[in-house]
């Protein structure tokens, strides 16, 4: 069941809250029902999940964990090393 709630809130804070909604294509209410469901569940103890956490897709599900990756691998520099290599060969 669904209620309506009522919040008295600063202008700034649900202007920015709106623009950032509108950024992660979700709503406002469904934004501050996940915040209250993550602190809740935080109290009880409960593990807590990633709030509005999207479902893989189950062909991608499958692949996931065949990689082994170093804790401290960074993707960004290796890209940047890959593309450099493959463009220095095109010169």
């Amino acid at each position: 069941m669904k209620t309506k709630l009522t919040l008295v809130l600063e202008d700034e804070v649900i202007f920015n809250a709106k623009k950032y909604a509108k950024k992660k294509e979700e709503s406002l209410s469904s934004m501050v029902e996940n915040y209250l469901k993550a602190i809740t569940a935080d109290e009880k103890g409960v593990k807590n999940k990633k709030p509005n956490a999207k479902k893989l897709n189950p062909k991608v599900a499958k692949l996931k964990g065949v990689l082994n990756i170093p804790k401290h691998f960074n993707y960004k520099e290796e890209l940047g090393n890959i593309l450099l290599e493959r463009y220095n060969k095109l010169k």
